[in-house]
């Protein structure tokens, strides 16, 4: 972050009626997918009364080659886009901070952006930019996974939960962590059954028991990040999919976006009743 995105009085317009600004929306994109996968979601929030929104420019590659370089780049990258979103906000948003949707592990980049230095060398300390961080079946509580689990742990998630554990700068910043019930991993159950207890047990390793719950990929268990609200969804899968509706389609996006932006008016509000030389965490 650079002098020029430090907010003050005058690019805070939204101090005076926080209860009815509009937020300008960061997306950062889930593991192995691109952003082209996230412009619908773009038109829905803004439909549904966004100012804007920004994905952050984070591709496939950039998660196959992170067990490699760690999330480093991935951070840096999304802090890009951060910067961008809150140059925006500026314009379309009164300067408000913003509301961060994390979609997978794009939730945990989320978080790791609100640290003052999560890795060497690497700088972001962007809580006092960010109003509320809504995470999308995000994997923050990771056991012994035997696969996706393990690399997210490793390059991610420990990381969060060393440096900005739980629900960390609440109530400055509101965190919701939205979770689905799509369907129960069993290892004797039919086909889907089978395959969803494999990827939950990829994830939580043996804490996924036959009957854990979960949106196809990341149980409903492992979405629980302290002190965060939490919602959990039925039947709404873990990401574009034939077998139904996915975290931004129409109808969940229906019953999470009210909640995250009750949330981040809640941040908002917070933060405008303190003395503006104290905002900035």
């Amino acid at each position: 972050m650079t002098a020029d995105h430090i907010p003050t009085k005058d690019t805070q317009r939204w101090l005076g009626h926080p209860d009815s600004v509009r937020p300008m929306v960061l997306i950062l994109g889930g593991f192995l997918t691109a952003p082209p996968l996230y412009q619908p979601l773009i038109r829905r929030l803004r439909d549904r009364g966004a100012a804007g929104a920004v994905v952050a420019n984070v591709w496939t590659p950039d998660w196959l080659l992170a067990g490699a370089r760690g999330i480093g780049p991935i951070c840096t990258r999304s802090g890009r886009a951060l910067q961008e979103a809150i140059r925006l906000s500026g314009t379309v948003s009164e300067g408000a901070p913003l509301l961060v949707v994390g979609h997978s592990a794009g939730g945990i980049t989320g978080r790791l952006l609100t640290a003052p230095e999560p890795l060497p060398g690497r700088r972001f300390g962007a809580a006092r930019w960010i109003g509320a961080i809504a995470t999308l079946g995000t994997p923050h509580r990771l056991s012994d996974g035997e696969g996706i689990g393990r690399r997210i742990k490793d390059v991610a998630s420990a990381i969060a939960d060393d440096v900005v554990p739980g629900a960390f700068f609440a109530p400055e910043i509101g965190y919701l962590s939205v979770a689905s019930r799509f369907i129960r991993g069993d290892p004797e159950g039919a086909g889907r059954e089978r395959v969803a207890h494999l990827l939950y047990r990829s994830v939580i390793g043996r804490a996924a028991v036959p009957g854990t719950e979960g949106d196809g990929l990341v149980p409903v268990v492992a979405t629980h990040l302290e002190g965060a609200r939490h919602l959990v969804l039925d039947g709404v899968v873990h990401g574009p999919s034939l077998d139904g509706d996915w975290y931004g389609a129409d109808a969940p996006v229906d019953a999470w976006w009210p909640v995250a932006l009750e949330i981040w008016r809640s941040a908002l509000a917070e933060r405008a009743a303190a003395a503006p030389e104290t905002i900035a965490v």
